[in-house]
């Protein structure tokens, strides 16, 4: 679908309109606003609006005018998924248990956004505490896809793949701790980006500080990589935040992927599912990887079973989080939330360590698969997007055979990974795949990503304007 408006243009096609005064911050604002009274009310993408965005816009419009932006982000408009803390409200965690007092410190994401100039236009939905991949929680209901609003968008960071998708402004940060970046922007068609653990600083932290990282979601891989290049500064507050490096994660993006070895990965460490649609993405986008002079080649890491790895770490977490409420309050989570977090409650203490080596052991034979591999390429969903209105059952099943079998490995290792859309399929609904590099390689998950893309049809925004 071809860009016809503001709302619908990537964030460096704003920059650029913006430095030629074709365009103001102003103006871009309010053709996403629009954009979003249109279509919203049938996607539920929002759980509140920044009132004082245009103003915002405003400010950086003068700059603009003075040739004096305050970053390479300055007056495009984002999202922020409402897990993360935003000076000036409450953070609702998709729960109906969480605080409506609004928060007084921003994080480190919302800090570098304010400070970079970037329109926060509002925060996005998310299942309750991200727990799970469908799109829906106890507090804002049903967030739906905008290619098909009777499928799900994915989650945990369901609002973000959404809005993007729907053309709700060009940049969405989500969050990602068995997939949950990665998910939403397969099924919804965007590109979503997990970075290497520590690479982009959080606090407070979540419950899953362990795996979890905050990462662009966008329509494109350059603008993803712009958004990075934002948002990945060290920050004190964060003890796992990784050295400051104050680069432009778009350095190097064209330099394509000749020479380049990839493994297409066999197996997670089990039988993952994978639906037709899937395995003819994986063989295209392996395909177009060779045609650009990569070395695709079937490979084996030799994983240990990474469900029930990261089965416990996810269930412990829940199970922690849980027992934070009062017992007479726990009722208003999430039925699901509650089945994962009673099974794994009485797990022992030496049986949680045990998980954390085996999570060691998966990081380990990732790094030794890529002394032989620059990249991995596979799946990033196991089949299309399930239907929104669909109820949760049993919800340890699904994880490994309808949400995050593909995802979650990666964030067991704390590696980078990539989805990528290629296509929508027979029936309009996206597809997409996965590429992950080394430990701290971001640049060349986006550099093999940007391949793919340039050698696809855009998806462009799902809904017309």
């Amino acid at each position: 679908m071809g860009v016809t408006g503001p709302a619908q243009m990537t964030a460096e096609a704003l920059l650029d309109a913006y430095a030629r005064r074709v365009l103001s911050p102003v103006e871009a604002l309010a053709a996403v606003t629009a954009r979003i009274e249109r279509h919203n009310p049938q996607l539920n993408a929002f759980v509140v609006m920044n009132p004082a965005a245009e103003a915002t816009a405003r400010e950086s419009e003068q700059r603009w005018l003075a040739g004096r932006p305050l970053s390479p982000i300055d007056g495009v408009p984002c999202t922020i998924k409402d897990l993360i803390d935003l000076a000036g409200f409450p953070t609702r965690r998709g729960s109906r248990l969480t605080s409506l007092d609004p928060l007084a410190e921003d994080s480190p994401v919302s800090l570098a956004l304010r400070s970079a100039g970037a329109v926060i236009i509002g925060k996005t939905t998310t299942t309750e505490f991200g727990w799970k991949s469908p799109g829906d929680c106890p507090l804002t209901g049903i967030t739906r896809n905008p290619w098909n609003p009777r499928h799900t968008p994915g989650g945990s960071s369901a609002g973000a793949g959404a809005a993007a998708a729907a053309g709700f402004g060009p940049l969405h940060i989500g969050t990602d701790g068995g997939g949950s970046i990665r998910i939403p922007a397969a099924w919804s068609g965007i590109v979503g980006l997990k970075p290497s653990f520590g690479r982009v600083p959080q606090w407070p932290l979540g419950a899953f500080s362990t795996v979890a990282v905050a990462g662009p979601m966008t329509r494109s891989v350059r603008d993803a990589a712009l958004l990075l290049s934002v948002i990945a500064r060290f920050d004190h507050r964060d003890p796992y935040a990784l050295p400051d490096d104050p680069r432009d994660w778009r350095a190097g993006i064209e330099d394509g992927v000749a020479g380049l070895r990839v493994a297409l990965l066999a197996s997670p460490g089990f039988e993952a599912p994978l639906d037709a649609t899937g395995r003819e993405a994986l063989t295209h986008a392996a395909d177009l990887l060779a045609k650009a002079g990569a070395i695709v080649e079937e490979a084996d890491p030799g994983l240990p079973d990474t469900r029930a790895i990261f089965a416990r770490i996810w269930g412990v977490a829940l199970a922690r989080l849980v027992e934070s409420f009062p017992e007479t309050r726990r009722r208003m989570l999430d039925p699901g939330l509650l089945e994962v977090a009673a099974s794994e409650r009485s797990m022992t203490a030496a049986e949680f360590i045990d998980a954390e080596s085996l999570r060691l052991s998966v990081a380990h034979a990732m790094a030794r698969l890529h002394r032989s591999y620059d990249l991995v390429l596979c799946p990033s969903v196991p089949m299309r997007a399930p239907l929104a209105d669909a109820p949760t059952t049993n919800p340890m099943d699904a994880l490994w055979q309808q949400w995050a079998p593909w995802t979650f490995t990666f964030n067991l290792s704390r590696q980078p990974a990539i989805s990528v859309p290629l296509s929508v399929d027979d029936i309009g609904l996206p597809r997409s795949v996965q590429i992950a590099a080394a430990l701290y390689r971001d640049d060349l998950v986006l550099r093999a990503a940007r391949a793919i893309e340039s050698m696809s049809d855009p998806l462009g925004c799902a809904t017309p304007e």
